[in-house]
């Protein structure tokens, strides 16, 4: 009888189980693999094609091991019986990537100092409004919370006081948001900003990171958000929605219809960002294309 299956018999009996040798390598079968990926893809939206088969296994099997499981078929089964959610949350953080830093993609943020953040704030100012909601879906480890939030104070400078703004951050994953929460970086992570927005937003700590202003810190509200979830819970549209390198891993009816979503809740006139190496596609018709991977929703 193969290790394997004594390993897997011995915890469907509820026994202990023994010391998984060092070394170990824990196979997947057909079945276990398409019972991850549909859970994977059913809760995340993430779309493992058969390619990533040996990703999901490098990821996950040093951790099925740490905890205790003989097979993918147990941790499967520990996954879908938490009602805690939490190994859900702890999968999520394994399989995801969430590599970024401050000023990714800066072509984005240009246009939104120079064009959108302008135009939104010139079309509230009219309406004698000054609520203005913008949405980082996705937000990873808090860079880009951050990053918008230097330029909405660069933009409003002393006004910034009078508006009701601040900035919605949203992710799956606990680990990420706790980065962004504490909101302290490595050097490297700051190097692409420009040195005046360094020396006003950021303290250069003893072991050489980078902590966030709390001037700041105390303008982002980050939350933990499923963006499968059936139903957005927000009461008002926001101006602006970043979603930037999220949809690459989702397969082409999740992307749409999570752009539904997103449409709906973009005000008349606002703007939808997504990561470079994504598209709404060319016969979309929920919003208007402007510049690579950067779309408005009709006009105010």
């Amino acid at each position: 009888m193969s290790d394997t299956l004594n390993l897997a018999r011995s915890h469907a009996a509820g026994n202990s189980l023994p010391e998984v040798p060092a070394g170990y390598l824990m196979a997947i079968s057909d079945r276990e693999f398409d019972m991850m990926r549909e859970l994977i893809h059913r809760r995340f939206g993430i779309n493992l094609t058969d390619q990533k088969r040996s990703l999901l296994v490098s990821r996950l099997q040093k951790h099925v091991r740490e905890q205790g499981f003989a097979s993918f078929q147990s941790y499967f089964e520990h996954l879908t019986n938490d009602k805690s959610e939490r190994a859900l949350s702890d999968l999520v953080d394994r399989i995801s990537t969430n590599h970024t830093y401050f000023n990714r993609e800066k072509d984005h943020f240009e246009f939104f100092l120079g064009t959108a953040l302008p135009s939104v704030v010139a079309q509230l100012r009219k309406r004698g409004r000054r609520d203005l909601r913008i949405w980082c879906a996705g937000c990873s480890s808090g860079e880009e919370a951050y990053m918008l939030l230097m330029l909405m104070h660069e933009y409003l400078g002393a006004e910034y006081a009078q508006w009701d703004a601040g900035i919605l951050a949203t992710d799956i994953s606990d680990r990420v948001l706790a980065t962004a929460n504490a909101g302290t970086y490595p050097e490297e992570r700051v190097a692409a900003l420009p040195e005046p927005l360094r020396r006003k937003y950021f303290q250069r700590l003893p072991d050489g990171q980078c902590r966030v202003a709390d001037s700041l810190k105390r303008e982002a509200t980050f939350r933990r958000f499923n963006l499968m979830n059936e139903r957005f819970p927000f009461k008002n549209p926001f101006h602006i929605i970043f979603c930037r390198n999220v949809m690459i891993y989702f397969d082409q009816p999740t992307r749409e219809t999570l752009v539904r979503k997103f449409h709906q809740f973009t005000e008349p006139g606002g703007y939808l960002f997504i990561g470079h190496s994504e598209t709404l596609g060319r016969d979309q018709s929920l919003y208007r294309y402007l510049m690579p991977a950067t779309y408005q929703k009709g006009v105010f």
